[in-house]
C-alpha cells in the first residue's frame, strides 16, 4: 500500500508547481503597463526645475532685507530721490481736448450758389431801402392844410440858442431874425438843418416860417431853429411825431461846452510839464 501512494504524491508536486511560474509572468508584464508611468517623471523634469531655480531669486530680496533695515540707521536721507526728482506740473488746460479737425473746401453746387446770390441781392436790397427811409423824402402834398389866420408857436433849444418858431400858412418863405435863411445862415450845410423837418414833413411849400433866436453860435442857433420847427409841426399834424422822432427831429441835443477847469488851460487840456 505505501508503494502505491508515493508514485500518486509525485506527479501532484508538478501540477501544484505549473501555476508557480505563471505568477511571475503577470509582474513582468505590469511594468509594460507602467511604461507611461515612467515616462511621466521625465515630462515633470522641467516643472519641478523651475521652483529650484526660483528660488534663490525669491531668497535674494529676503537677504537683502537685513541690509535695508541696518541702513537707515547709518544713512538718514531717505528723501533725497524725492527731493531730487522735479515735481509734477500740472497739464496744460485743455490739453485732453482732441484737436479740431478741418473740413476740406468742397465745391458748391449750382444750387448752393444761386441760394447765395440770392441772399447777397436780398442783403443789398435791404441796404438800400433802410439808406433811402434815412434820407429825408418830401412828400407829394401835405395831409393837414392849416387855416388862414392860424398861427403855431413852438420853442427850440440847442446848445445856449433858443429859438422861438411861428409858422403860419403861406408860400415857403423863411425869415430869420428879420433876414432870409440864406443872409442868417452863410453856409449850405446849416441851411440843409434846418430845413430838414420841413422837407421830411412836405411842409416846405405850403408854410411860412418866422423865427427869432438869439444866444449860442451859429451852429448852435441852426440847431435850435431845426427843434423849433420839428415841435411846430407835431402840432399840425400829430401823425407826424413817430417819423420825426425817428430821426432824431424832436429830440432835445443835451450836448454842451465842457466848463474850463482850476489849473488847465481847458476843460481838459493840462499845461506842458517841466521836469527842470
Amino acid at each position: 500500500m505505501t508503494i502505491n501512494d508515493e508514485p500518486n504524491e509525485t506527479p501532484e508536486q508538478p501540477e501544484r508547481e505549473a501555476p508557480e511560474p505563471s505568477q511571475p509572468e503577470e509582474p513582468a508584464e505590469q511594468p509594460a503597463a507602467e511604461e507611461p508611468a515612467a515616462e511621466e517623471p521625465v515630462a515633470d523634469e522641467p516643472a519641478a526645475e523651475e521652483p529650484a531655480a526660483e528660488e534663490p531669486v525669491a531668497d535674494e530680496p529676503a537677504a537683502e532685507e537685513p541690509a535695508a533695515e541696518g541702513a537707515p540707521a547709518e544713512q538718514p536721507q531717505p528723501s533725497r530721490p524725492a527731493a531730487s526728482e522735479s515735481p509734477a506740473r500740472p497739464a496744460a488746460p485743455g490739453a485732453d481736448l482732441e484737436p479740431i479737425a478741418l473740413e476740406p473746401e468742397r465745391e458748391l453746387s449750382a444750387e448752393e450758389k444761386a441760394r447765395l446770390e440770392a441772399d447777397e441781392e436780398e442783403r443789398a436790397r435791404r441796404e438800400a431801402e433802410q439808406a433811402t427811409t434815412d434820407e429825408p423824402v418830401a412828400r407829394s402834398s401835405p395831409q393837414v392844410e392849416l387855416e388862414k389866420d392860424a398861427l403855431i408857436q413852438a420853442t427850440g433849444k440847442r446848445k445856449s440858442s433858443i429859438a422861438r418858431v411861428v409858422v403860419r400858412r403861406g408860400g415857403g418863405t423863411l425869415v430869420v431874425n428879420d433876414k432870409t435863411l440864406e443872409d442868417y445862415f452863410p453856409r449850405e450845410a446849416l441851411r440843409t438843418v434846418v430845413r430838414q423837418p420841413l422837407v421830411t414833413a412836405g411842409y416846405e411849400e405850403t408854410v411860412d416860417v418866422n423865427v427869432r433866436v438869439h444866444g449860442g453860435g451859429i451852429a448852435g442857433q441852426a440847431g435850435a431853429v431845426r427843434h423849433g420847427i420839428a415841435r411846430a409841426l407835431t402840432e399840425i399834424d400829430p401823425e407826424l411825431r413817430p417819423e420825426l422822432k425817428r430821426r432824431g427831429l424832436l429830440t432835445r441835443d443835451a450836448r454842451r461846452k465842457e466848463r474850463k477847469k482850476a489849473g488847465l488851460k481847458k476843460a481838459r487840456k493840462r499845461p506842458q510839464f517841466s521836469k527842470r
